[in-house]
């Protein structure tokens, strides 16, 4: 199968951009059937917004999209450092970075 360069409109910010006859290989080979609907750029933005801004939407090498995870300020209760934790801090326990965490880990364990 032959393919051609094509112009095509971005759905989103109206410009048109190239569909090369390179990219169109690349998509039928894996089986898509669709000509894409937006520019490069606007492809990356709907990506960042809806992924998270990590930039590796793959991340620790899982399959699927996983939104970053939502981070919460706080104060070490051993050190005084401030940090930032992946769950609410509660008044009534310890909140400790990742430094004093292991630390106090490490003796809980022995």
């Amino acid at each position: 199968m032959s393919f051609q360069d094509k112009s095509i409109q971005c759905s989103d910010c109206g410009t048109t951009f190239t569909f090369s006859a390179g990219e169109q290989e690349q998509f039928a080979s894996r089986g898509y059937t669709n000509n894409p609907k937006r520019c490069p750029s606007c492809r990356q933005e709907r990506k960042a917004r809806q992924y998270g801004n990590s930039g590796n939407s793959y991340r620790n090498g899982s399959y699927g999209y996983r939104p970053q995870r939502e981070m919460f300020p706080a104060v070490c209760a051993e050190c005084g450092k401030a940090t930032q934790v992946p769950f609410q801090p509660r008044e009534d326990r310890p909140v400790y970075c990742s430094d004093c965490y292991n630390k106090v880990r490490l003796s809980r364990s022995r």
